[in-house]
């Protein structure tokens, strides 16, 4: 792809634009722009950002659809930025240059997120080397493989890429103990049985005999732990399959590389309310307060509402972002927020309540450091605000058989947006047996939080899982408020009834 000579009139525009962004407090990254035009813009987003990513028909996929979409005036893509240090942002050829404002005071909040926001803080920040480094690995699996064979195996990949522990890059999962605290389990393991007892009535309360009982049920059930695999159930099904599937060593290589790409996209899956909206609050802010002349206002209005739109049934996270963020300054400026408030019942004190603490831009920068959708949503998303912005449920009526309102209850509204956020949207599958049924068959559960799987999808990652595995493999869930046991061998899906407990 032939690089074009940043233009002198768009870097004095960047100039400017991130110096009113320093200027109300924004840190971010070098931002390195290039300009593209609409083909070349779509190449790129097909594959994610990065040009440099491995061959794979899925791309060419993205692609066409992405070009489809602009030639009929669906979409268009502005902008494009990634998380790398320096940033790499695309502007796209024959914007205005109002437009070309709105495009760098929105990626100039993007960095500032990518850099403080908690949950990109393990990502890769030299992501661009990385994925060169996997497109050549690719590329060397298929001059030696065959190109059809390496395409048919990342197939099968992608196919699973969700099946990863997205928190496990924050939360310890496993780590060693120390001997101290070996020492102690120990010592609480000599004490499994024995009943409390003074020293005097020691003997008669724990005899030898009884003490010997119980420590042979407890070894008896050491062991049977130890035979399970893995001793609890992983999350990080992508892992397991990489460190205990029959796989060849290039299919190895391919599923790591696979896995590395889905952790390195995960958080911005997990932020994408907050970090649209955090990039939407400040190019507003900019260019309305800063950047624009009285000549662009009408401009910069009308292509503001088109990323503020919203339509019956459809969650803008531009929208619902940027107006929480507003809503949280607003009432931390008038001190709406804490015990007092919290317990004040009136809803007219609460209406006119102002203590002016001017805390609201200071709360805004620690919640865009420390929270992630789901959080953010659970703490600010309110009463008042659900019925302010005019918020409802939606979902499918059997008794209609169409979509429909549902509920316009705060509880359930929440309750709603929470559930499409949790493990971002998708179903939490876990390994819950590497053994099954002493078989060397791989057992997955489905952790069923209310809602149920989707059958085609569920025996189409059941299939795919299958061919990793070599082995058959079976899915726990719970259909209909009873369990199911999906299980695949050779392609073939057979279904019984099962216990879900």
């Amino acid at each position: 792809m032939p690089i074009k000579r940043f233009p002198a009139y768009l870097r004095d525009i960047q100039e400017e634009v991130e110096g009113y962004a320093k200027g109300y407090g924004l840190d971010f990254f070098p931002i390195l722009y290039e300009v593209l035009d609409y083909k070349t813009m779509n190449e790129v987003a097909a594959y994610g950002g990065f040009p440099t990513r491995y061959p794979h028909w899925r791309f060419g996929m993205d692609y066409e659809q992405l070009s489809k979409s602009y030639e009929w005036g669906l979409s268009k893509i502005y902008e494009m930025v990634i998380n790398t240090n320096p940033a790499y942002a695309y502007l796209l050829e024959g914007n205005s240059l109002t437009d070309q404002k709105i495009v760098m005071a929105h990626v100039c909040a993007h960095v500032d997120f990518f850099k403080h926001n908690y949950f990109f803080s393990k990502t890769n920040r030299k992501m661009i080397d990385g994925m060169a480094n996997h497109a050549s690995r690719v590329r060397r699996h298929m001059a030696r493989h065959g190109q059809d064979t390496v395409e048919d195996f990342i197939d099968t990949c992608l196919s699973l890429e969700n099946l990863i522990d997205p928190m496990s890059a924050y939360i310890v999962r496993h780590r060693e103990k120390t001997q101290a605290e070996e020492e102690q389990e120990q010592d609480q393991r000599d004490k499994v049985g024995r009943l409390r007892a003074k020293g005097y009535m020691e003997s008669f309360i724990n005899p030898p005999e009884y003490l010997e009982k119980q420590r042979k049920k407890r070894d008896e059930e050491e062991k049977r732990m130890k035979r399970r695999f893995p001793e609890q159930p992983q999350r990080d099904v992508l892992a397991f399959l990489i460190e205990h599937a029959p796989l060849e060593h290039w299919q190895t290589d391919v599923l790591e590389i696979v896995r590395d790409e889905a952790y390195y996209f995960a958080p911005q899956a997990m932020t994408k309310i907050m970090n649209e909206g955090w990039a939407s609050y400040w190019h507003s802010k900019i260019l309305t307060e800063k950047a624009l002349t009285a000549a662009e206002v009408i401009d910069y209005a009308d292509a503001n509402s088109g990323v503020l739109a919203t339509s019956p049934g459809r969650l803008n996270p531009y929208k619902l972002g940027v107006e929480l963020l507003r809503n949280i300054e607003d009432r931390w400026n008038r001190g709406q927020f804490g015990k007092e408030w919290d317990e004040c019942d009136s809803m007219e004190l609460k209406r006119n309540w102002d203590r002016r603490t001017g805390l609201g831009r200071q709360r805004l920068f620690e919640v865009r450091k420390l929270y992630n959708d789901i959080t953010f949503i659970d703490e600010f998303f309110t009463l008042e605000f659900c019925v302010e912005q005019k918020f409802y449920s939606f979902g499918f009526s059997e008794r209609s058989g169409s979509w429909e309102i549902m509920s316009r209850e705060f509880k359930k509204v929440k309750d709603q947006l929470l559930r499409m956020l949790t493990n971002r949207g998708q179903p939490v599958i876990v390994v819950a047996d590497g053994n099954f049924e002493n078989r060397s068959e791989l057992l997955l559960r489905h952790v069923h939080e209310g809602t149920d799987l989707d059958a085609a999808q569920a025996r189409d990652t059941l299939r795919n899982a299958c061919k990793l595995w070599t082995r058959p493999v079976s899915l726990l869930t719970r259909i209909e408020n009873k369990g199911k046991l999906l299980r695949c061998e050779d392609g073939n899906i057979s279904e019984r009834s099962a216990d879900y407990s």
